[in-house]
């Protein structure tokens, strides 16, 4: 086994990280949190490949968005390329934000 491996595990923590400081601008409440990132898929070329949704198809931000989440995941040293591919199956539902997103709003 290489010395090159690469650590995903800690790579996706601070891929999270980063996630969690991109907020959707009608709820005051992170992307993460909010349970719009499906997944996130780190290959050994250190590309990231993000699969998200968002609140709603004709969200505000359907453009910005997504190029937000790859323009913050590339910043990362360790990420050579970053790609946010959006998908509304299965659409988004509360049900997917976290404890704390709903905390947040007061809906627990």
């Amino acid at each position: 086994m290489s010395d090159t491996t690469i650590d995903t595990a800690e790579l996706g923590e601070k891929i999270v990280k980063v996630l969690k400081t991109i907020y959707d601008p009608e709820i005051p409440v992170d992307i993460y949190e909010l349970g719009l990132i499906y997944d996130v898929f780190v290959n050994e070329d250190y590309d990231v490949k993000i699969l998200m949704t968002l609140t709603t198809p004709n969200c505000p931000v359907a453009e910005t968005l997504p190029l937000e989440v790859e323009e913050k995941v590339k910043s990362l040293n360790e990420v050579k390329d970053a790609e946010v591919e959006i998908t509304f199956d299965p659409p988004w539902t509360q049900d997917l934000m976290s404890e704390e997103a709903k905390l947040e709003l007061g809906m627990l």
